[in-house]
Parts: structure tokens; sequence; C-alpha cells
């Protein structure tokens, strides 16, 4: 079970980076999508943490995710060429660790047995049908991270039940 996690608000932000669509069996894709980014993720002047890249997943296709790859931007970063800017509004989270040597398959689910258990259930966007039990998942990882055993911060949106 978790034994940390906090519930937070979260003010809106920008960000800007690469977006991947695809299935799962595909994800070698975008571990090379996100080695990429992480490289060009030094050419963005006006990062808010240039040392923090964001992995923000959205289950929104069969078997499968849209994802970007992005870096937090101010207003002043004009838009480079090949990346895409994204708008994340102000939203309610879950916020938890995934720690090095633990599975992520195995925190994801005991992220989603905390919620079943919590006056909080998953935010999903209205109109857009969603293909996972937790459907928007953000997270946050230092770019100098060991590839190989990851630590990282999951953001999960929420809102009450």
């Amino acid at each position: 079970m978790l034994s940390q996690y906090d519930i937070l608000t979260l003010p809106s932000y920008r960000a800007m980076g690469m977006k991947w669509t695809g299935k799962y069996e595909n994800v070698k894709q975008l571990k090379e999508i996100i080695d990429y980014m992480e490289q060009k993720g030094k050419e963005l002047k006006y990062a808010i943490k240039p040392d923090i890249q964001l992995g923000l997943s959205y289950h929104v296709i069969p078997d499968g995710f849209e994802h970007y790859s992005v870096f937090e931007v101010s207003d002043e970063q004009p838009l480079l060429e090949g990346l895409v800017e994204l708008h994340v509004p102000e939203l309610t989270y879950l916020i938890t660790e995934h720690l090095k040597g633990e599975d992520i398959g195995k925190t994801y689910d005991e992220i989603a047995s905390v919620l079943k258990d919590s006056e909080y259930i998953p935010y999903k966007a209205p109109a857009i049908e969603y293909f996972d039990s937790l459907p928007i998942k953000h997270e946050r990882y230092p770019v100098n991270r060991d590839k190989s055993d990851p630590q990282f911060q999951i953001l999960i949106p929420i809102m009450k039940k």
C-alpha cells in the first residue's frame, strides 16, 4: 500500500515537447522520443524547471495511450520547430513517489487501490473516452535519472466522487 501521498491542487501551466501516440507493444518508440526530448529540452530557454522532464499520458486509445514528453515553460518561450505546445489546466492531484527498486505496475495498482477507498475518483475530461482505470497519468522525473531503475514523482488528476 502507498505509504505516503498528498492531495494538492496545482495551477495550470504551459508545456512544450513531443507527442507520441501508440500501442503498448510499440512503447520502445516512446522511450526514444523521451531520450530525444531530454536533449532537446536544453534548447528551451524559458523552461521553468529545466532539470525536470514531464511525461503526460492520456489513455484515449484501446491498448495504448497518447504521451507528451515535455518541459514546463513560461509564456516567453517561442514554440520550437518540431515541438508541440500543451496547456495543462489547474487540477487536483494525488501525488506520490515511485521509488527505485519498486515495480511501476505495482505502484500504479496501489494508487488505484487508495483512490477506490477514498472520497476521490480519477479525473476524466468531459466528452473524452478513456481506456484505463487511471485514465491520466502525469510523471515528473529528473533528467539525470537512472533509466534502468528510475525514481520519480507520479501525479494522478482526481476529482471528488
